[in-house]
């Protein structure tokens, strides 16, 4: 049926026989109309997902702009007075030593992203390699192994790893990466076992194997790509626990190591909040809150949007 072809009368009755159907969609109904076309035009409608996304995207570019040492450079500096109220020189004020807290906070943001960004993207690629061959191969040696790895590091109480891993690299910078990304695979990879375990038995997997694709073709360029809407969703989900985490981590003195965070200005008010001072615990709490508020808002919507059973 075209577009503008005159429709039959429906069972309701609401369509009469001269009453053309008005697609609603994100685009012509053609071959075009792909799920991803669906899923991209129903995440644009979600308006707390949109207000979300624009959050994100003002802190990545406070962060880049970090990077590119446009601003925020003087985390550092002493220079200030001691307690500084709010003024054009100190926007947010300073700290027990002089630091600008304008400054401090916009260098951890870049912290945050930088943090988030290399735990998201490295767990969740190990998490969907582990997961696609634990999924692929269930059953035998390679799901059973994976399986119990997943287990052991799942019983090990997150905290107290990160503190073995500290302890073991000897205070080595990337410690709480790497315990952050021992960790956080495994969610991803459980989801994505389930997944590929469901998608091998599929008509189109049986025809890739009846042209002779190999094994592994078949995993890595029929089956996962598949799953690409959970690892997204996922790497959002591991970004925000990450940023978390390391505020968590870093309060506790098992974090950063270099720089400043979040987490370090929290930990670095504790004095201050006792002499009256918290402009230092506000700017690093509702800096933290609002980015993982807004990652949220854009996950849920992310998820929403890239659900299979959702997208018609």
């Amino acid at each position: 049926m075209s577009i503008n072809q005159p429709a039959n009368p429906g069972v309701d009755g609401r369509l009469g026989p001269d009453e053309p159907v008005k697609y609603k969609g994100p685009g012509p109904a053609t071959g075009l109309d792909s799920p991803l076309r669906k899923a991209v035009y129903k995440l644009r409608r979600d308006r707390w997902g949109m207000l979300g996304l624009a959050i994100v995207i003002v802190y990545a570019l406070i962060a880049l702009g970090v990077v590119l040492g446009l601003w925020g450079q003087d985390w550092s500096s002493t220079a200030g007075p001691r307690w500084a109220g709010i003024s054009a020189e100190h926007w947010l004020g300073t700290n027990l030593i002089g630091q600008d807290i304008f400054n401090r906070a916009l260098y951890s943001t870049r912290t945050a992203f930088e943090i988030g960004l290399v735990v998201a993207i490295l767990s969740t690629l190990l998490g969907a390699l582990l997961g696609a061959l634990s999924g692929f191969y269930a059953g035998t040696w390679i799901d059973e192994i994976i399986l119990w790895k997943k287990g052991v590091l799942d019983a090990i109480p997150f905290y107290l790893f990160v503190a073995a891993v500290a302890f073991a690299l000897e205070g080595n910078a990337w410690a709480m990466h790497i315990a952050m990304i021992a960790t956080f695979w495994t969610i991803t990879a459980r989801l994505v076992r389930g997944e590929v375990i469901k998608l091998k038995n599929l008509e189109f997997v049986e025809a890739a194997t009846a042209i002779g694709a190999s094994r592994m073709v078949t995993l890595f360029r029929h089956i996962l790509p598949n799953t690409l809407h959970i690892l997204l969703v996922q790497g959002t989900i591991v970004f925000v626990s990450a940023i978390k985490s390391e505020v968590i981590l870093s309060f506790l003195g098992l974090g950063v190591q270099e720089g400043t965070s979040w987490g370090l200005m929290i930990s670095e008010s504790t004095q201050e909040v006792l002499s009256g001072q918290f402009m230092n615990f506000i700017v690093a709490s509702t800096m933290m809150f609002i980015l993982v508020m807004a990652f949220n808002l854009f996950s849920d919507s992310l998820q929403d949007a890239l659900d299979p059973k959702k997208v018609h």
